[in-house]
C-alpha cells in the first residue's frame, strides 16, 4: 500500500515537472504557464482536448480561421507539431476559475446552457469532448469575443453548429452564459 502511495507521489511528480516542449515556448507567452491564460482575451489550453486543441491550429494554418497573432504562428507547424503542442497542452492541469460568476446568472447560466444544448456537445461538466472545447473555467472576454462571432457569422465554425446555435443568443444571454461559464471549474 505504501509503494503504492510512493509511486503514485512520484509520477504525479514527474507530471508536474514536466518540461515545456520546446515548440510549446512561444504558446505560453499568450496562453499563460501551462496553458493557463491570466490574459482575459486569451483562452486557456490547459486541459483542453487534444483534438480540439490541433484542430485549431490546422484551422488556423490553413487559412479557415484566421487571427493575426495565431495564424502567422500556426502556418509553419508540421501536423506532427501541432499533435505534440496538443498532447502537451491537454495533459496540462486547468487553474481554478478566477472568474466569480455574478450570484444572479448561476441558475441563469446553467438553464442558458441547457436550453441552448451547450451540454450536449460540450458534455455535462462542458469540459469538451474530442474536438469540441472545454468551456467550463475559460476567460470571460474570450468566451464573449467566441460567442459574438459566432453570432455573427465571422469566427470559424467547422460544422455550423455553433453559428446555429448562437443565433437565437440575445447579447444578454451572451453576457449571462460567458459569466456562467468563466466561473465553472475547468477541473
Amino acid at each position: 500500500m505504501v509503494a503504492a502511495a510512493l509511486s503514485f507521489f512520484a509520477a504525479c511528480a514527474a507530471l508536474a515537472a514536466e518540461e515545456v516542449p520546446r515548440k510549446a515556448e512561444p504558446c505560453v507567452v499568450c496562453h499563460g504557464p501551462g496553458g493557463n491564460s491570466t490574459d482575459p482575451g486569451m483562452p486557456s489550453l490547459a486541459g483542453q482536448p487534444a483534438q480540439f486543441i490541433s484542430m485549431q491550429l490546422y484551422m488556423f494554418r490553413e487559412g479557415n480561421r484566421k487571427d493575426p497573432q495565431m495564424s502567422p504562428m500556426a502556418s509553419s507547424l508540421s501536423n506532427a507539431e501541432m499533435n505534440e503542442l496538443a498532447a502537451y497542452f491537454s495533459r496540462q492541469i486547468p487553474a481554478a476559475p478566477s472568474h466569480k460568476t455574478a450570484p444572479e446568472n448561476v441558475s441563469a447560466g446553467r438553464r442558458l446552457a441547457e436550453q441552448f444544448h451547450c451540454v450536449q456537445c460540450h458534455g455535462p461538466a462542458l469540459l469538451g469532448l474530442q474536438h469540441i472545447p472545454r468551456l467550463a473555467g475559460q476567460q470571460f472576454a474570450y468566451l464573449k469575443t467566441q460567442l459574438r462571432g459566432f453570432k455573427a457569422g465571422t469566427r470559424a465554425d467547422m460544422d455550423g453548429n455553433m453559428t446555429s446555435a448562437a443565433q437565437s443568443l440575445s447579447n444578454n444571454d451572451i453576457e449571462v452564459l460567458a459569466d456562467y461559464l468563466s466561473g465553472l471549474s475547468g477541473r
